[in-house]
This record gives structure tokens, sequence and C-alpha cells, in this order.
């Protein structure tokens, strides 16, 4: 979310608007907003709804040990991001999506492992 939020105004300015969604509850979102400084909508799916319907994976501990998340890692605390608190379910990975008018797909990114995020140029790309 840091990377989309440090290029919202391209984004935006491509006609996009970014929206999250997390897991936890309220109490949870509005304290992640607050370490993060978001700007953009936050919304809560403390019941992983969206997460399954998009049917996102899971990490396992092995994970942690993959080459490509300590890659991740490095590069991340190199760019001055920290982990912050852990969420209701620190194993559920993310994704990023593109939706269009007329129930269209733009682009899909599934995360495989943590810190697989999607390349922002292939975001700004793709809108």
């Amino acid at each position: 979310m840091a990377q989309l939020s440090a290029h919202q105004e391209k984004i935006e300015g491509k006609g996009a608007r970014i929206a999250a969604i997390g897991l936890g509850d309220m109490r949870y979102a509005r304290a992640f907003r607050e370490d993060t400084a978001i700007t953009f909508p936050l919304l809560s799916d403390d019941a992983r709804k969206a997460y399954q319907a998009a049917q996102l994976k899971k990490a396992n501990l092995l994970h942690l040990f993959w080459s490509a998340n300590a890659e991740a890692r490095k590069k991340a605390k190199l760019a001055g991001f920290r982990q912050l608190k852990l969420g209701k379910d620190p194993f559920q990975l993310g994704a990023t999506f593109i939706f269009a008018p007329g129930d269209v797909d733009r682009f899909i990114h599934i995360s495989d492992t943590f810190g697989d995020n999607a390349p922002v140029e292939n975001v700004i790309s793709a809108l």
C-alpha cells in the first residue's frame, strides 16, 4: 500500500481511484490508517469474504525462508518501509486488481508469498 500511496497522484491523474481492503475490524483499520497515513478508502473485511471470493492464497511459516521473501524484505527496508502491527491473519496474502467500468478486469496480481506485490509501474501501465 505504501507504494500505491506514493504514486496516488499519478494514478488519480489517469482517472483511477485507489481503495484498499484489509483484514480486521474497524479498530485495526483506524490504527492502520494512522500508522500509514493513507488518504484513500480503506475497507474492513473482518469476515474475509472478499479474500475468499477472490480466492487469494495463504502463506505458511516456510514462506519466511523463501529467497524472494528475503529479497523483498531487504528492498523494503532500504526504501524506508517497516513492518507494522500484524493483522488478524498474518499469513493471508494479498492482491492488486484494476477494475474498469462494464465489469472489466484490467489487471490482476495475486501474491504468491510475502512481499510479492504488483510492480507499481505495471499497475500504472494497465491504467
